[in-house]
């Protein structure tokens, strides 16, 4: 997902739905037509034109409790300021991006409508999994915490245990903010280079991430197999940026952390993963 380069003047409250629309469909939205106002969920020119790429906008129900791991769209009604549309992420979610506001955050008491785009039909637009990369990593520093919002303790190396997570940490015993037991709720990673593109870089209290791999991207192991030294597990999804995360960095990094957040993973086999070790995707077959 990309911003549209709308600077340097802030845009019209009437034209950040378009602006939001175009963000999600990484769209130029000079291209588009200007969707103003109205119910981007009813009948009209905004679902015809989504008609026409296989999308629609669903309304949502409790845009207030609303969350999601990816983006959607909210209509705010701010005490000052205009009525206008957002664009939010993140489980729990917070806007990432206000079109046609001055910088200020947005209050999610301010939400009044959501609105999720989605595919008529979700079997012709599930998108391929990424290749397998070829390449090895390695793991950089390992990390746990007992409970949610404890500081994470490095570790030189940690137990993986099958299906609940590494010994000592709060995915294993339930005391985590997330619940535990769930596809791809045993192990979190995230990329040193990622972390190091933050001025200040991030920290292990700021991503709370349980692995910091350096050497492969860890997108491409959504749906493969893959060894942490002699550790076998499994990339579930993607472990995208949410309004916790900002919380514990202290700093907006909601936005910058899309599709960068690191890498939610199952443990398949038990045994010891340890600093320096290498990362490698398990060739398919």
């Amino acid at each position: 997902m990309r911003f549209a380069d709308l600077a340097p003047a802030r845009i019209p409250a009437a034209e950040s739905l378009t602006a939001a629309i175009a963000a999600i469909l990484e769209a130029d939205p000079t291209t588009m037509p200007v969707f103003e106002g109205g119910d981007p969920a009813a009948v009209g020119m905004v679902s015809r034109w989504l008609g026409r790429l296989g999308l629609g906008a669903v309304r949502v129900a409790d845009p207030a409790a609303f969350s999601w791991p990816g983006p959607w769209i909210a209509r705010i009604r701010p005490p000052a300021g205009d009525e206008r549309f957002v664009l939010m992420y993140g489980v729990p979610s917070g806007a990432i991006w206000d079109p046609a506001g001055d910088g200020a955050p947005v209050d999610n008491a301010w939400v009044v409508d959501g609105y999720l785009l989605a595919a008529a039909d979700i079997a012709l637009a599930r998108p391929p999994l990424p290749e397998a990369p070829v390449g090895a990593g390695r793991i950089e520093a390992i990390y746990v915490s007992a409970t949610a919002g404890q500081a994470a303790t490095p570790l030189a190396s940690a137990r993986a245990l099958p299906g609940l997570g590494l010994d000592g940490d709060r995915h294993v015993t339930g005391d985590g903010t997330f619940p535990s037991g769930l596809p791809g709720s045993a192990l979190t990673l995230i990329e040193a280079e990622v972390c190091e593109s933050f001025a200040p870089p991030l920290s292990p209290d700021d991503h709370r991430r349980n692995v910091v791999t350096r050497g492969v991207a860890l997108n491409d192991l959504v749906g493969h197999e893959f060894t942490l030294g002699a550790v076998r597990c499994k990339g579930m999804r993607l472990c995208e940026p949410c309004t916790v995360v900002q919380r514990y960095a202290g700093r907006p990094v909601l936005r910058a952390l899309v599709h960068r957040g690191g890498l939610r993973a199952d443990i398949l086999t038990e045994g010891e993963i340890a600093v320096g070790d290498e990362l490698r995707a398990v060739p398919a077959g």
